[in-house]
């Protein structure tokens, strides 16, 4: 039985309004700094030198040899497309590159190990004995780069590292049937749901979820966005700069007049390509993307710097003010250090301007960087591994991805260990917050967008008898009366704090959780319940998490398809196909690999037989004459 809360809080203004669109012509500026882009790149010379041909073919042994060295060096990177090489550009300051040089992509730069990619191990969360530490509490999660990260492993026939998958990325990847805010209440709805475990035949689910207000993208007001690129040889591949032009694109086509777009590219050194272009100026905005190309090393930390400054440069008050990030997370040259790193996003952040970060490829993709980039900007994290990706992120998404309507949101519920006695959290592990947290309004926490919506998944187990607790928290004990403060009729406490984009002081919201709200089946659950506890069910699996003692592929694949429910994207479909590869992948790498023939020392797969050698006939070992 799902259970929806209507606050009633804080008024939540009219933002201003778009704007009609035109058709655009190229600023004088603008359209002498491109210029000068077409003519250096014109200057540098055609494509990059082509691949060797083959050597000479070797004996049958070694020939085995470097194609399977081959075949896992190039395994993660199959496409390469060579790029156009950057020649050194020169730019005046009013929307030009300066002193920028690229360096030609280095041949075969695409064979990369995949060990190169950084993506960070999460101690799961355990078991919470509700008697010892009844309250838990957590800052709220947007991202949703961990679910892409996943898709692109399994359609490449590999599973993540156990324990690298964020699950509530994979929770809040999609959407749900949770009903929008009323009108002047908090700028986004609270709903609460509680069945049956799948994952353990004695234990409860308890979902929370939030869904914030939503805005048409003619109501976002003007934004002020600066596209800080990284064009450095990592990104010369089809999945990376290619894919990063066109979802480029596809977002500059939803903005107006009002709009201000800003581009700064990265590599060897950083430079201006765009200053303020209008957003509805087409001409300009596509052939300023249509001419970057991939060349030279990282140096992220000096195109941050530029893109802040532009981004203040072109302030708009009470608009988006924004830096999108888009990059493979290969920061290998220049101020790299991760807390300056911090510090300045921190501080600009402060000052109005967000981040968000993109991220592009694998092969040394930095996935742990992009998401604590964007952490600190209050903005989210997304990959972008496929155009229909960019297009709902992009477009789709628009107003989430750019429009914030409440920043530092924490979560903290206290259960009652008069009913429940033990409690774990599902995800959100590197969200965790001390409970003095929850009140301290100079603590960070997570942002919602327009349009956003969050899912939290608790698993519980009941208990008969009440244990008697502190009694300070809400189901203890009267000290003067020795009477349970509250009935038996709430299995925890709920309370969220929020802050309003331009606040400094959080508001409080709280709502109790009943027993009587539980359903008796998992089957009497909404599909939107089962489906997100299929897709964290997936999660657990991924990570090897210790806690599903009745849960395996075969159970979640029931469950999720019997929940599918109203899917016009066809993203839950898109999600049972990635859950029967990983299944595939899992059982195939349990299999035993016989890696000898017939107690032979011979390698397999066997070497081929040399050009004019008999073949050995296996019945008739000295290989005598058949008569």
């Amino acid at each position: 039985m799902k259970t929806h809360y209507s606050p009633k809080t804080v008024s939540v203004s009219d933002p201003t309004l778009y704007q009609q669109r035109g058709n655009g012509i190229p600023s004088a500026s603008n359209t002498a700094a491109l210029l000068l882009v077409a003519v250096s790149l014109t200057a540098c010379g055609g494509k990059g030198a082509e691949v060797e041909h083959r050597q000479a073919e070797q004996q049958a042994e070694q020939r085995h040899q470097v194609a399977s060295q081959r075949q896992a060096e190039m395994r993660d990177a199959a496409k390469v497309e060579m790029a156009r090489v950057a020649a050194p550009m020169q730019m005046s300051s009013n929307g030009a590159v300066m002193g920028m040089s690229i360096a030609p992509m280095p041949r075969d730069y695409a064979a990369i190990p995949l060990a190169q990619n950084k993506f960070e191990q999460q101690v799961q969360n355990g078991i919470m004995v509700a008697g010892e530490i009844p309250v838990s509490t957590f800052s709220i999660d947007v991202d949703t780069g961990s679910y892409a990260t996943l898709r692109r492993m399994l359609r490449e026939g590999r599973l993540p590292e156990k324990g690298t998958v964020r699950v509530e990325e994979m929770l809040n990847y999609f959407a749900y049937d949770y009903p929008l805010p009323a009108k002047n209440s908090a700028p986004f709805s609270v709903t609460t749901e509680l069945a049956p475990s799948p994952y353990n035949d004695d234990m409860m689910l308890l979902r929370i979820g939030l869904k914030g207000y939503d805005l048409p993208k003619s109501q976002l007001g003007a934004s002020n966005l600066v596209f800080l690129l990284d064009v450095s040889g990592s990104m010369a591949s089809a999945d990376k700069l290619p894919l990063l032009q066109t979802a480029l694109k596809l977002l500059t086509a939803q903005l107006s007049a009002q709009d201000k777009v800003s581009i700064v590219v990265y590599a060897g050194a950083a430079g201006v390509v765009l200053d303020g272009a209008s957003g509805n100026d087409t001409q300009t905005l596509t052939y300023a993307l249509e001419q970057l190309s991939a060349g030279g090393s990282t140096n992220g930390g000096q195109g941050i710097t530029q893109a802040y400054q532009l981004a203040k440069k072109h302030f708009i008050p009470n608009g988006i003010n924004r830096v999108i990030l888009a990059t493979d997370g290969d920061f290998n040259v220049g101020v790299t250090d991760f807390d300056d790193l911090i510090a300045l996003i921190e501080k600009e952040k402060d000052h109005g301007i967000g981040l968000t970060t993109l991220g592009f490829g694998l092969g040394n993709y930095n996935d742990q960087l992009m998401e604590q980039l964007a952490d600190k900007g209050n903005g989210n994290y997304a990959y972008i591994d496929t155009l229909n990706e960019a297009r709902k992120v992009l477009v789709d998404e628009l107003s989430s991805t750019l429009f914030t309507i409440a920043k530092d949101v924490k979560v903290q519920v206290e259960f009652n260990p008069a009913l429940v006695s033990e409690y774990r959290l599902i995800g959100y592990e590197n969200r965790a917050l001390a409970r003095e947290d929850f009140n301290n309004d100079k603590v960070d926490a997570g942002e919602i967008g327009a349009g956003h919506s969050v899912t939290a998944l608790y698993e519980l187990r009941y208990v008969e008898v009440g244990n008697r607790m502190n009694d300070k928290l809400r189901y203890g004990v009267d000290a003067q009366t020795g009477q349970e403060k509250y009935s038996r009729e709430e299995i925890a406490f709920l309370k969220l704090r929020y802050k309003l984009p331009a606040q400094t002081q959080s508001q409080l919201l709280s709502y109790p959780i009943r027993l009587d709200q539980s359903v008796k089946q998992l089957e009497q659950a909404s599909d939107d319940f089962r489906f997100a506890a299929a897709v964290a069910g997936l999660g657990q699996l991924l990570n090897g998490s210790h806690y599903l003692h009745q849960f395996d592929y075969t159970k979640l694949s029931l469950l999720a398809r019997s929940a599918l429910g109203d899917d016009p994207f066809g993203y839950r479909h898109e999600f049972v196909q990635l859950m029967e590869t990983a299944a595939a992948i899992e059982q195939s790498n349990q299999l035993p690999i016989k890696k000898t023939f017939d107690g032979s020392d011979k390698p397999f797969p066997p070497q081929d037989k040399r050009h004019g050698e008999p073949m050995r006939d296996k019945s008739n070992p000295r290989n005598e004459r058949l008569q």
